[in-house]
């Protein structure tokens, strides 16, 4: 069901270069190809920057199937959606939001004043990007709680606009997912658009409609969505900012022979179910527990719902068992991998974790999974995929807020430094810039 990858003997732990190139080789993501993908989503972008609403109303009747007039959802919907929610999962998503809350709220970051000179200051103000625009998928699996992890650290950072999109669903009468408003209610989103695909991202990167019902240009794009999704968001990139191009879900685990291997094979199934292209990879320097884990595999999947897709991306080039010399070697390897999510499950966790540079974010022991991570840790679930984690970070409040630096110096703070800025201006050959101190001085060399 997965295949076996032996680095044993042939790669040291510290050549880190060529394990890289070794592990993406024998363990390569599934084929994403969003260059091919923007062949298809630029026409598409580019008829809904000149046709606004009428664009996405069409295209979301030939994608999603259903034709809504209406993209704007009404408030009378969201609030039905939210009396109607199971009060079971309620409390579920408002035990999420309040612990997500709580993490954003300790990593909100406070201005910072330097003074580099008696009277010159320079200081780092934080602001909220004023509007941001958050795409939830509806297809495979509607992802409310995709809805927390982008609107709640939007919300503390002081997003002071914020709009949602999702795609219409055919069984609901044109409105997205029930479960995805009744979220949106809880969180006091009511601007919420029956949309998506690549005409959602480019409704949010252009704006459309006109009065009261206009859909107004955002400054930020968030959220995951497929790959039309991601090469819309690659296309529009500086017509609109965007958090990342979130690829197929990925999960590795480094573990010993003291995990179980019961969990382990529940965790690999656990994002295996996302998608046919989701990669499950287990890194270990056991091979007992790497053959225990192949044999509770084809039992556990034989009781999950999505069994075909579990399968096929268990079986696909993407997932693997990989095999090393020691924990040393493995932790090399889950560096050079850079997961999306990287579970650790031995017996020194806690300092392994300490050892890991690359990951999106990181679970520690045997009772810290990749679900909770989803759900209910506080923690962020919108990560780096792709082996982005080795340049780039995981959705949070600091997505949300740009740095803007504010100079403020004294007469005597610019002349003290003014004959420097001069010598650097005339060095580049760019003489105006130091004029434009020396005027301050007239008289002084």
């Amino acid at each position: 069901m997965i295949r076996r990858v032996d680095l044993r003997g042939r790669v040291a732990a510290g050549e880190v270069s060529d394990l890289q190139a070794e592990v993406n080789a024998l363990v390569p993501r599934a084929v994403f190809d969003v260059e091919k993908a923007l062949d298809v989503v630029r026409p598409i972008c580019l008829d809904v920057r000149h046709r606004g609403l009428e664009a996405i109303r069409e295209y979301g009747e030939k994608f999603d199937h259903v034709r809504v007039e209406d993209l704007r959802v009404p408030a009378e919907a969201l609030k039905t959606a939210l009396e109607e929610l199971d009060p079971e999962v309620r409390g579920a998503i408002e035990e999420s939001i309040r612990r997500v809350r709580e993490v954003s709220q300790d990593e909100l970051t406070t201005d910072v004043t330097s003074e580099p000179a008696p009277g010159g200051r320079v200081t780092q103000r934080f602001v909220p990007v004023q509007r941001v625009g958050l795409y939830v998928p509806g297809g495979r699996a509607p992802l409310a709680s995709s809805v927390v992890m982008n609107v709640v650290p939007a919300q503390v950072a002081g997003v002071p606009s914020l709009a949602v999109a999702s795609p219409p669903q055919k069984d609901f009468g044109g409105l997205p997912h029930p479960t995805i408003l009744a979220v949106c209610a809880l969180l006091g989103i009511d601007e919420v658009y029956a949309m998506g695909g690549a005409q959602a991202i480019a409704g949010f990167a252009y704006g459309f409609g006109a009065g009261v019902t206009a859909c107004k240009k955002v400054n930020l794009i968030t959220g995951p969505g497929n790959i039309y999704v991601v090469a819309a968001k690659r296309f529009l990139l500086g017509e609109v900012g965007i958090d990342s191009e979130a690829g197929p879900t990925e999960i590795a685990i480094l573990a010993d022979a003291t995990a179980d291997p019961a969990h382990v094979a529940a965790d690999l199934i656990s994002q295996a179910e996302h998608d046919p292209m989701a990669a499950s990879v287990l890194v270990t320097p056991s091979e007992t527990l790497a053959t225990e884990v192949e044999a509770e595999l084809p039992a556990q999947v034989a009781r999950t719902k999505h069994r075909d897709r579990v399968t096929e991306s268990l079986n696909g080039q993407q997932s693997a068992i990989v095999l090393v010399d020691d924990l040393d070697q493995g932790t090399a390897v889950v560096n050079a991998y850079a997961a999306e999510h990287l579970e650790i499950q031995t017996e020194d966790a806690e300092e392994r974790a300490g050892l890991i540079t690359n990951a999106g974010a990181i679970f520690v022991g045997g009772w810290s999974p990749v679900s909770l991570g989803d759900y209910c840790a506080g923690s962020n679930h919108v990560l780096p995929t792709a082996g982005c984690a080795c340049h780039s970070s995981g959705l949070s409040v600091r997505s949300f807020l740009k740095a803007v630096h504010v100079v403020n110096y004294s007469r005597d703070a610019l002349q003290q430094v003014a004959g420097h800025v001069v010598a650097l201006a005339h060095a580049e050959d760019l003489p105006a810039h130091g004029a434009a101190v020396s005027v301050r001085f007239p008289g002084e060399r």
